[in-house]
């Protein structure tokens, strides 16, 4: 079949609605029987949108789609009752006002991480690097719990169980647990974040914006998260000074995660941060900072730590879940 017949069966029926909706950008697509259309993938900076309806509105229109045949959306923040309230970006979704917009009476929600969860087992290997290696257990992969760790404008992690009926990625807001104090120069820190933000987080310290207050923090100055990067590619010995405190924090908060869901599968960190500083972490010791659990250390050394480079893999993660639940 040609391109134009695939092109015109597409405008034969309705689409489904995909949308992986963060703090800084959303990305939409659409999809056919949970498989991504190609060339429907479009990212949007959230700022200068009031509300994601509008933003969707732009999307459907310049797609020319009428109506939606089901709509899974992965949001950064909690989901209860239909109800959706952003984390870090002042949108409220209401799954209502959505089957309005849409014309599809299935309109998902999943927590962000939950949809990267769904998305693990499809990927492209060309699209995950290890960053900490682990030995390989033969035969046991397959029942292996993995970890997937958001690193982005927010932090959060959520646990990937396969069962008899398929994977479970239950939900979870875990980045606004309490940053670790292991010593006095990380108990400084937290007291720090603490008198900025009435509390010190494990996101406040290691989202994008926790890079940038650790430079702060450390006494060099304002500088952007991407600015940050690029001086520590350069060599900067602050910029350097900041990536190596992050990656100790890093270290210690996916250990402890570790050591609450045993992902032997893997730990998989997903989000623009997490891309952004992927190929340095190792330089700053994250391998020896994750390992450094006392008598714990040992355990440590099977858990293995992966960086996803697909920046669309939530969306993927939707489409696999709207599959399911159409099979």
């Amino acid at each position: 079949m040609s391109d134009q017949d695939l092109k015109s069966r597409h405008r034969d029926r309705a689409p489904q609605l995909l949308a992986d909706i963060g703090g800084t950008h959303t990305r939409l697509a659409l999809a056919d029987a949970g498989v991504l259309r190609p060339g429907s993938i479009r990212r949007y900076r959230n700022e200068g949108h009031a509300t994601f309806e509008a933003l969707l509105a732009l999307y459907l229109r310049d797609c020319g789609v009428r109506a939606c045949a089901g709509v899974c959306l992965a949001v950064a923040g909690p989901v209860r009752d239909g109800v959706v309230r952003m984390t870090n970006l002042g949108w409220e979704l209401r799954r209502e006002a959505l089957r309005a917009l849409t014309g599809s009476a299935e309109v998902h929600f999943l927590n962000d991480l939950q949809a990267q969860g769904h998305a693990l087992d499809v990927l492209d290997p060309a699209h995950i690097r290890t960053l900490v290696p682990a030995p390989e257990t033969p035969g046991t992969t397959d029942t292996m719990t993995r970890l997937v760790v958001g690193i982005g404008t927010g932090f959060n992690a959520a646990p990937v169980h396969r069962s008899a009926q398929g994977l479970f990625v239950p939900p979870s807001e875990c980045g606004h647990i309490h940053l670790p104090r292991q010593d006095s120069d990380e108990a400084a820190l937290a007291d720090w974040l603490a008198a900025e933000h009435g509390l010190a987080t494990v996101e406040e310290a290691l989202c994008g914006r926790g890079l940038a207050a650790i430079h702060r923090y450390l006494g060099h100055g304002a500088l952007t998260p991407e600015a940050l990067v690029t001086a520590i590619a350069a060599g900067d010995s602050a910029a350097k000074a900041t990536g190596a405190l992050y990656t100790r924090l890093l270290g210690r908060v996916l250990a402890d995660l570790a050591l609450i869901h045993l992902p032997y599968g893997g730990i998989c960190l997903i989000g623009g941060t997490a891309r952004a500083m992927g190929p340095h972490l190792a330089g700053f010791g994250l391998a020896t900072h994750f390992r450094a659990m006392g008598r714990c250390a040992p355990m440590m050394e099977g858990f293995p730590i992966r960086l996803i480079e697909d920046d669309f893999a939530a969306l993927t993660g939707c489409a696999v879940w709207l599959g399911v639940q159409a099979g």
